[in-house]
């Protein structure tokens, strides 16, 4: 059986939950394959890959901040309702707390989410571009299907 190195190709299953519960599962679906060591997870979740061996199903608990970093709150931003109106190409949409937002990236190179957290009354968002799970102890469970 091969053991998961730093920069293996892995095909898994798995789940990430927080103090929320569930963000990401893939069991009971298709397993997903990547490659260590390019960015396709965070270095928290990656390192504990690292050793198991093919088959190995298993939970790992990871302390809060480590898998995802702090909350920061200078990535919590408010969004004038005039500004995203311009950035969707429209208006009329309503929005609702706990619904995330897709943006272009500020560098042009792909999108950037958000989850918004408040609406004001003339429609303005407060937006927090941090990962869902920031700030919070994350529980990583898989399963290796395969190792390369």
């Amino acid at each position: 059986m091969s053991r998961v190195k730093p920069d293996s190709f892995v095909t898994l299953r798995y789940r990430l939950s927080g103090l929320q519960g569930d963000v990401i599962n893939t069991f009971g679906r298709r397993p997903a394959t990547l490659s260590l060591g390019h960015g396709q997870l965070t270095p928290a979740l990656e390192q504990r890959l690292v050793g198991l061996e093919e088959g190995t199903r298993t939970t790992i608990d990871i302390p809060a901040g480590e898998a995802f970093g702090e909350h920061n709150p200078d990535m919590v931003q408010w969004l004038a309702r005039t500004d995203l109106d311009q950035l969707n190409g429209g208006g009329g949409e309503t929005y609702d707390v706990g619904e995330a937002l897709q943006f272009p990236a500020p560098d042009g190179q792909g999108q950037i989410a958000a989850v918004i957290r408040a609406v004001a009354a003339d429609g303005s968002l407060q937006l927090d571009f941090n990962h869902p799970l920031a700030g919070e102890p994350v529980t990583f469970e898989v399963e290796l299907v395969s190792v390369l």
